[in-house]
């Protein structure tokens, strides 16, 4: 059987993603599930080797041409940015610059087909805004050359799989972004987006904003106005949503088979809870775009950068996920356009 393509980019390389990846290579269930193509700039890599003590066969590639699998050799896109090495865990420019060109050519090949899946090391945006580069983040350079206006991300680690209807606002902006319309819209997401990774009738849970989920007004009435309305509304529209659910128990109970997913309204609500059940295997799924992409669910982490002590679990299991659901992803979308 032949193993699915799966492009991975290296990330900040001041940050651990270099590291990471390094060591995600060497676990023998990412070589028995993937052929990885590794993007990332020659220097970078060889830093990265030093580091860690992992040296590799490498062979340098320029197209789908050039993509013939093998098993002791690591395929490299080489990027052109860094022609040294850089110090370790701090902001540069140059990082943000060579991180961007990696993702931005990883992003162009499987547009064209010749990879099934990305999965990305972290970036620092601090380095990004040194650099020059115009993006936030992987979202918004996957949102700006895809052309889809809203990704949405999907966390997972065991069973517990978890959407984010808002992200990068405060606290105090959650409630008035609350809209039945935008709730409802989240919910039929979620459906698509577990239709895509093979879920055919998936039960959505949303998560409610106030304690007890509001105790009928008196903590709050966003679960009366808002939220109750918009499972009401999604479900004439034939999705399985069910709540708004407590959040202090939703998540385990998705995690104990409850529910197939969970619609967290505020980004630290589902962080919380998948990082505190199981920080390292926690990983990140960008859906709703043309094909999947995959991350680690944390930062470069420029305080252990350098000192060859990064957990790599993360990356193992992203790209394990790039590996097993990128062809569904692909596969669905490419049904659903017919």
């Amino acid at each position: 059987m032949t193993k699915p393509l799966i492009g991975i980019s290296m990330g900040d390389p001041a940050g651990i993603g270099p590291e990471i990846v390094l060591k995600a290579l060497q676990d023998d269930r990412v070589r028995n599930a993937a052929t990885p193509v590794l993007f990332a700039d020659a220097a970078a890599l060889r830093q990265a080797m030093t580091l860690t003590g992992i040296e590799m066969a490498v062979r340098t590639v320029e197209d789908s041409k050039d993509l013939n699998p093998d098993e002791k050799t690591l395929l490299l896109v080489a990027g052109d940015v860094l022609t040294e090495p850089v110090p370790w865990g701090k902001v540069d420019g140059r990082c943000g610059q060579a991180a961007f060109a990696c993702m931005r050519t990883a992003i162009e090949w499987v547009q064209r087909g010749w990879l099934t899946a990305i999965a990305t090391a972290p970036i620092n945006k601090q380095s990004l805004q040194a650099g020059g580069v115009p993006f936030i983040d992987h979202t918004a350079m996957l949102a700006h050359f895809t052309g889809v206006a809203d990704p949405m991300t999907l966390f997972m680690v065991d069973r517990l799989r978890i959407f984010f209807l808002t992200r990068h606002i405060s606290l105090r902006q959650v409630a008035d972004a609350l809209t039945v319309e935008g709730v409802e819209k989240g919910l039929r997401r979620c459906e698509l987006c577990m239709q895509q990774l093979g879920v055919a009738q998936p039960k959505v849970a949303l998560a409610a904003l106030n304690p007890h989920g509001g105790e009928d007004g008196l903590f709050g009435e966003e679960e009366m106005n808002v939220l109750t309305p918009a499972v009401a509304l999604a479900r004439s529209h034939g999705i399985n949503a069910v709540g708004p659910v407590p959040a202090d128990a939703v998540f385990s109970q998705c995690l104990q088979g409850y529910y197939d997913a969970v619609l967290s309204l505020y980004h630290d609500q589902g962080h919380i809870a998948a990082k505190t059940y199981d920080f390292h295997r926690t990983i990140s799924l960008t859906m709703g775009l043309p094909f999947l992409r995959t991350s680690v669910d944390h930062g470069t982490a420029f305080d252990v950068a350098g000192r060859n002590i990064a957990d790599a679990t993360g990356m193992v299991e992203a790209i394990l996920a790039a590996a097993e659901y990128g062809e569904r992803v692909r596969s669905f979308n490419e049904t659903s356009a017919t």
